[in-house]
């Protein structure tokens, strides 16, 4: 009888053991860490509910330098990388492959600048360099845009966690605004109707970059 009794209890044991384990795999967690790559460097945190889903937020910053060449003026380009987002992570297998999508609030920009030291071409029309000075711009592009990643993640269990994603930024065309000149001829009509081309022949250079690469990789802790 008391063998029967503890026969019971051990099968319902083994039977009860796995559904056990898998509430604790399925438990939720947070992840917090760092991400870094073509967005930039920032914190992000992370929610993964369940197994098959999770959540994540993040804000990156970062500057660069980079040299432009439009109708043959020599830009000195700064990127200033500075966006919010929210993604939403799909697990379909409950493993580590995800795939996400999101949005992100942009304040992403170029600021031009060229200070050309011989006569120069804006808009059709050759100008020397005390006439024009620097010509400056800023280049934007969606305030908000929404984001298609794939990836894996390594964040389900306590502990040391990271993640690697690539996919696009879907920002849309960029924009030039602000173009302007600082010498002796910045008021002048039709140096107006000159940068007005030229802004129109920089975005024309630009057109091409509606979609922005994406690559990040997160380091963090999962609590």
């Amino acid at each position: 009888m008391i063998h029967r009794h503890l026969l019971v209890q051990f099968s319902v044991l083994a039977a009860t053991l796995p559904a056990v384990a898998g509430a604790q795999d399925a438990s939720p967690v947070v992840t917090l860490g760092i991400t870094g790559g073509s967005l930039g460097v920032g914190p992000e945190i992370g929610y993964r509910p369940i197994p098959a889903l999770g959540f994540r937020a993040s804000a990156n910053f970062l500057k660069l330098s980079h040299d432009v060449d439009v109708d043959d003026i020599d830009y000195n380009g700064d990127l200033h990388l500075r966006s919010y987002g929210a993604t939403a992570d799909l697990y379909p297998f409950e493993s580590a492959f995800r795939l996400s999508a999101g949005l992100r609030i942009s304040r992403n920009r170029v600021d031009l600048l060229a200070t050309p030291l011989s006569p120069v071409s804006i808009g059709g029309t050759t100008y020397s360099p005390e006439k024009i000075g620097s010509i400056q711009a800023e280049v934007r592009a969606r305030d908000v845009a929404p984001t298609l990643t794939i990836g894996v993640a390594r964040n389900q269990s306590r502990g040391f966690a990271w993640s690697l994603d690539a996919g696009v930024m879907l920002h849309g065309t960029p924009r030039t605004d602000n173009l302007q000149v600082t010498g002796e001829l910045a008021s002048n009509p039709f140096l107006q109707d000159d940068l007005a081309r030229e802004r129109a022949e920089i975005e024309a250079e630009i057109d091409n970059y509606k979609v922005y690469p994406l690559v990040q990789l997160a380091v963090g802790y999962t609590f």
